[in-house]
């Protein structure tokens, strides 16, 4: 009975956690092909809204202190009220503010558009008054509705002699233009001043390039103290914030070091690397100058391939304690290679589920394959995560274009019903939303919870695992690490389209290595990799700060998952478990054999004894058996799947973080073959299944012998005939889908 319990228990965590298929009121439709975008909103629920557009006044009444004019515009309907900023001493102010009010809670019949004066909030310049029912619709992409004047008249409904009022009112939908940046009826209890933080915006991140600075040698260095008992001297490079050394050397007029330094830098290059030779003083920190020099990003030469660029000599700036009484008439050199790499892919994200593999030139650059969009609809049950109330938001990433929707202040049930469009250009990617609390409204960036964003929850869809021009929605639950461990915090409602006009385009991307050629060509370290990973978030960060509304660099951060690579018990144990499941079919195997051993069953014992004879007798069979075996087995899961103290301990976790990172590239690669015939990827999966037939008849009909002498030559053949980008198998295994799109 208890164990009864126990299974009922977790059955009903599972299906807790488990994806829910929905069916939402949407207009969905096929994707226009072609080059050309869609701009129909079909994958969510259509929401009406009241706009209201103030644009301007003119000739208005003096009816503040001192004889002035201090106007601004409340926007009434019911108890909802809008107010736009305040113009000092003018007459004749321009505001083009717009108002958006939700359909569903209108219960006014009346629009009021209030002039008021700043001095006298009570009393009011004047007014304009639209009844509901007679404002108009308007069905984009039709022109805006052009605004018009209006004379104010009083709380009587006179018209006044002095004043005008210029704007325009009509209902529409999300999909109007105005939306993103209206102020809207779900933000009413957020501050002016931090009404920006609740409205939906579209960032693209900076494009991002590798700088690779080649120190070779330097010569004639004036040391500070040539007896040798000082500290060692290195290359210090600077960009930015950053600072990167080379490795020490002891000291020496002529140093040699042939050592790479790996920088990101941003479009336009506006920025200036800083190099200098330093030399360390004794034992402590500190080290001195012996000479830099300058190089602006504008004049470094650029290249798209494994070219090496050309070195030069720098005469390097002298201290001048070093130049001494008698005058130097010779210069420190530095000798190096510079140049900005746009044969990478710049890892901003972790490689297994990344949403942009492109180099970083836009010469390289192949065309895109297809769309995704994603309609963000609706969440529902989220947890309270300020005491007891909820202002939540979603951030979706794909490529390049990061989106942030509006925030729905105090609602565990928000309904955003926003969609958005990306353009796709290789489908073994993965796009990333994230619900977050807004912490920057009601004064929480002066004080409170210190304007932090507080993560709800994270969800990741990989685009191969999608049918072309097929519509999935389902609700996905949102799920957070607590200190009691991972935690269901509500469910996210997602309506997801991948269209591709041409299927051999995206079948081709298969045979193609999963990273630019200059990855494979001029291969860079683990460390180095980690490196200009945390360099282009810190990038990414600071360029998102500056925007409006700003992206927090919490957001950013569990966005592009940077504490990935530090140890944690949780990760270590789902790791662990994912071998162990990998491993369950050896296991099997050696049970299976077990039990033929020990003749528990006399028949089985009898059977595999016969056809181990046949095997031995006719080894041929072997390869032919195997992917006939595998065919089946992938018609079968077809089937299946149909229904559905603090630096030592820090530097300890990072040390064990690579230790889960190998681990957990053991169980992706493990994972990656179950789902060659899985139908994850239908795609893949199709392709390797007619791979499977035509093996199974090469195999048959070709020796045994041959095919081993062929594949031991292949193997062992001169490095002349061998190629550096991976081989055909690899590209496509790489591509598969793993279990670590899941992980936390």
């Amino acid at each position: 009975m208890a164990n009864q319990n126990q299974n009922l228990i977790q059955r009903k965590q599972r299906e807790d956690f488990s994806l829910k298929e929905t069916t939402p009121n949407i207009n969905a439709g096929r994707v226009i092909s072609g080059d050309r975008l869609p701009t129909a909103f079909d994958l969510v629920e259509q929401m009406q809204f009241l706009f209201a557009r103030v644009v301007r006044a003119k000739d208005l009444p003096e009816t503040g202190k001192s004889d002035t004019c201090n106007p601004f515009v409340e926007v009434k309907l019911g108890s909802f009220v809008g107010t736009t900023k305040v113009f000092e001493k003018n007459s004749n102010p321009e505001w083009n503010q717009v108002f958006a009010f939700s359909k569903e809670r209108i219960q006014e019949q009346v629009l009021q558009i209030v002039v008021k004066e700043k001095d006298v909030p009570d009393a009011l310049i004047g007014r304009v008054a639209f009844t509901i029912s007679d404002i108009p619709m308007r069905f984009p992409p039709n022109s805006p509705l052009a605004p018009q004047w209006y004379k104010l008249e009083n709380l009587s409904g006179v018209k006044l002699d002095q004043g005008e009022l210029m704007v325009s009112v009509w209902m529409g939908t999300q999909a109007d233009e105005s939306f993103p940046d209206a102020w809207h009826s779900d933000a009413t209890a957020t501050s002016d001043e931090n009404i920006a933080y609740t409205r939906s915006k579209v960032y693209i991140s900076p494009r991002l390039w590798y700088l690779r600075v080649t120190v070779i040698q330097a010569q004639d260095l004036l040391l500070k103290n040539k007896s040798g008992n000082n500290g060692d001297i290195f290359i210090q490079g600077v960009l930015g914030n950053l600072a990167l050394r080379s490795r020490p050397m002891r000291i020496h007029p002529n140093p040699i070091w042939n050592e790479d330094l790996m920088f990101v830098a941003a479009e336009p290059f506006d920025d200036s690397l800083l190099l200098s030779i330093e030399q360390g003083l004794g034992n402590s920190n500190k080290h001195e100058s012996l000479g830099s020099c300058v190089i602006h990003l504008k004049d470094v030469e650029r290249r798209i391939d494994a070219t090496p660029t050309a070195s030069v000599w720098y005469n390097l700036q002298t201290p001048k304690e070093l130049e001494g009484d008698e005058g130097i008439k010779f210069s420190t050199k530095l000798h190096f290679r510079i140049s900005l790499d746009g044969g990478y892919h710049v890892l901003d994200e972790a490689t297994h589920y990344s949403s942009d593999l492109r180099p970083s030139s836009k010469y390289l650059n192949k065309p895109s394959i297809g769309v995704l969009e994603l309609g963000i609809l609706n969440a529902v049950g989220l947890s309270p995560m300020k005491k007891d109330r909820t202002d939540a938001y979603c951030v979706a990433k794909y490529g390049p274009k990061w989106v942030r929707t509006r925030t729905i202040v105090d609602s565990f049930s928000p309904r955003w019903n926003e969609q958005y469009t990306w353009e796709v250009y290789d489908p073994c990617t993965v796009i990333t939303i994230v619900v977050f609390d807004n912490g920057n409204l009601h004064g929480g960036g002066k004080n409170g919870d210190g304007g932090v964003d507080k993560r709800i929850g994270k969800v990741r869809i990989r685009l191969s695992t999608l049918g072309s021009d097929r519509i999935y929605t389902h609700f996905y639950p949102l799920i957070n690490l607590h200190t009691q461990g991972a935690r269901k915090m509500g469910e996210i409602q997602l309506a997801v389209r991948f269209s591709c006009p041409s299927l051999l385009n995206v079948l081709q991307t298969y045979t193609q290595p999963l990273l630019p050629k200059m990855h494979y060509l001029c291969p860079l370290s683990m460390f180095q990799l980690d490196s200009l990973r945390n360099q282009a978030a810190a990038i990414t960060i600071m360029r998102f700060r500056r925007a409006e509304p700003p992206l927090s660099k919490e957001v950013v951060e569990f966005m592009l998952d940077m504490r990935a690579n530090v140890w944690s018990m949780r990760r270590g144990r789902a790791q662990f478990y994912r071998i162990a499941s990998l491993l369950s079919g050896l296991v099997w195997f050696i049970k299976k054999f077990e039990e033929i051993r020990s003749w528990k069953s006399s028949f089985t014992t009898i059977a595999g004894y016969i056809m181990f004879l046949f095997i031995i007798y006719k080894p041929g069979v072997i390869l032919p058996f195997m992917f006939t075996i595998l065919f089946f087995n992938g018609i079968l899961n077809f089937r299946i799947s149909g229904g559905n103290l603090q630096k030592r301990y820090d530097r300890l976790r990072g040390i064990s973080g690579r230790v889960l990172a190998v681990m957990g590239d053991l169980a992706t690669q493990g994972e990656r073959v179950q789902a060659l015939i899985s139908w994850r990827d239908p795609r893949a999966t199709a392709l390797f299944l007619i791979f499977c037939v035509v093996a199974m008849i090469l195999t048959f009909v070709i020796s045994f012998r041959i095919i081993v002498f062929l594949s031991v030559t292949y193997v062992l053949r001169p490095p002349r005939f061998r190629f550096d980008l991976p081989a055909f198998p690899q590209n496509f295994l790489r591509r598969m889908p793993a279990k670590s799109d899941g992980m936390l």
